[in-house]
């Protein structure tokens, strides 16, 4: 199994280089890779202990593989194959498939990493490989946000890398497990970093703006699976350090209560879809026992979302509450809404019943209402109106009934939600976010400032969240 993970790790990237010397199988060799990961991570789930490697035993480099790796590797194959099956007929060239593929490799890499090293080095992979995917278009536009991207997520793993090395000093091991007695400052740099990188709280907020910006199928990419990178170490270092844990779910609550209050106002659908992203990384955080089938079931509808918005005729609420939506286009819209407010018979259902029955008495009161906020926010494409005939892009269907039948297929993960108790609780809180919808939120033209969103105010957020952190560990 040892070789076979070694395998796993560079395919991807052999490929991913391939393709730029044979242009032409492009497509089919982006679609094996990810099927190779899928076949992977399905494999972990039978396996009865975790898979440890040691690489540099004097420094701790680790890898680790188990079924929370496997949860976050099967989200990363699944979304990336709808990416690749919707790009499939279009224009996009070879070299947009490298970069798609090279991102899941090192995105791969850090759900196996389990010291900080390992996982410096696929964070930045990733973060060029999605910086040449967001300005892929070359507008003036975009590659001002990639740029934007690309400089915050430097800034941030700067922070991380020197974090590292504090923890380091400290126990000799750049393994998770050596965060344990690591001086507050090291806590704070590193958690600083994968925040940023994860897009949590405030640290988050140059998420909406890159990915409303970017093409659809980046968009996707992003909110599906590339935020987790930053997301994982977090839940991993909150199952092994029990220090690290109430931080870990602070954040959480934090994040989905800010996500979903700026979710319910925004008068944009991609930048809405960005907040909720925001919004529903806390719930992976606040319950960290059950994050990786959270990532799973939120990777899977937040992808779909993506995709559909990018065939809804306008981005503006207020236009499309005025035209009709295809009818197919309108029920796949539906069933991904849904899910992501938790309505039984999909796989969001389950994954919010066994997060909530995971969290700490103080958070339940938050997350409940963070819950109800979601279930607003998503009632906004609910109320749509049916009955158009615009045609969807070639490539659509294929994604959306990959990520659609996973939401169906992963709701028999968690069998066991399915009580008249938990069924109620789940339609009466969809119940009241629909009337608070069309009773308040409907009728409010409330327009929230953006101005936390600017540059110069982000690296300001990461100065005051880096004394916040370090206020947390050191109490």
């Amino acid at each position: 199994m040892n070789t076979i993970t070694i395998t796993w790790i560079a395919i991807p990237f052999f490929l991913g280089f391939t393709i730029f010397l044979i242009p032409a199988v492009a497509r089919y060799f982006a679609l094996l890779g990810t099927i190779i990961s899928a076949g992977y991570a399905l494999q972990l789930f039978q396996e009865s202990a975790p898979l440890t490697l040691n690489l540099l035993d004097n420094f701790g480099v680790t890898l680790v593989v188990d079924e929370l790796s496997g949860y976050f590797i099967l989200t990363n194959a699944i979304v990336t194959t709808a990416v690749i099956f919707y790009c499939w007929r279009s224009d996009k060239s070879a070299f947009f498939f490298a970069q798609a593929l090279i991102v899941h490799g090192s995105l791969n890499a850090a759900f196996a990493s389990a010291d900080f090293i390992s996982l410096y080095v696929a964070l930045e992979v990733s973060g060029i490989a999605a910086f040449l995917l967001i300005s892929y278009p070359r507008t003036d536009r975009v590659i001002w946000v990639a740029l934007r991207y690309l400089f915050t997520s430097n800034t941030a793993m700067l922070f991380y890398l020197v974090g590292a090395i504090l923890a380091y000093q400290t126990n000799h091991t750049f393994a998770f497990a050596g965060l344990k007695g690591a001086p507050p400052e090291a806590v704070a740099l590193i958690f600083l970093g994968l925040l940023v990188k994860g897009g949590v709280f405030v640290s988050g907020l140059w998420l909406p703006l890159t990915h409303s910006e970017s093409e659809t199928p980046v968009s996707a990419l992003l909110s599906g699976i590339v935020v987790k990178a930053g997301v994982y170490p977090l839940v991993r270092c909150a199952l092994i350090l029990p220090d690290i844990e109430p931080i870990v779910r602070i954040f959480g609550v934090g994040t989905a209560l800010l996500g979903v209050s700026y979710a319910i106002f925004e008068k944009d659908t991609k930048r809405m879809l960005a907040f909720s992203t925001v919004s529903q990384l806390g719930f992976i955080l606040a319950a960290p026992e059950v994050g990786g089938f959270y990532a799973l079931t939120h990777g899977l509808v937040k992808s779909s979302l993506f995709i559909i918005a990018g065939s809804l005729p306008s981005r503006n609420f207020k236009e499309i509450q005025s035209q009709k939506i295809d009818t197919t286009i309108w029920i796949a819209l539906v069933i991904a809404s849904l899910s992501i407010s938790g309505f039984p018979l999909l796989a969001g259902f389950g994954a919010k019943v066994l997060t909530l029955k995971k969290l700490l008495p103080w958070q339940g009161i938050l997350m409940n209402i963070a819950a109800v906020g979601t279930a607003i926010s998503f009632a906004k494409f609910i109320f749509l109106p049916p009955g158009g005939k615009e045609k969807a892009k070639p490539g659509f269907w294929m994604a959306v009934t990959l990520l659609i039948g996973g939401l169906i297929a992963a709701n028999g993960i968690y069998l066991e939600a399915y009580t008249i108790d938990n069924i109620l609780k789940a339609i009466a809180t969809i119940g009241i976010g629909w009337l608070g919808y069309l009773l308040i939120v409907k009728k409010l033209v409330i327009y929230l400032p953006r101005v936390l969103e600017e540059l110069e105010h982000l690296f300001g957020m990461m100065s005051l969240m880096l004394i916040l952190i370090f206020w947390m560990a050191l109490a």
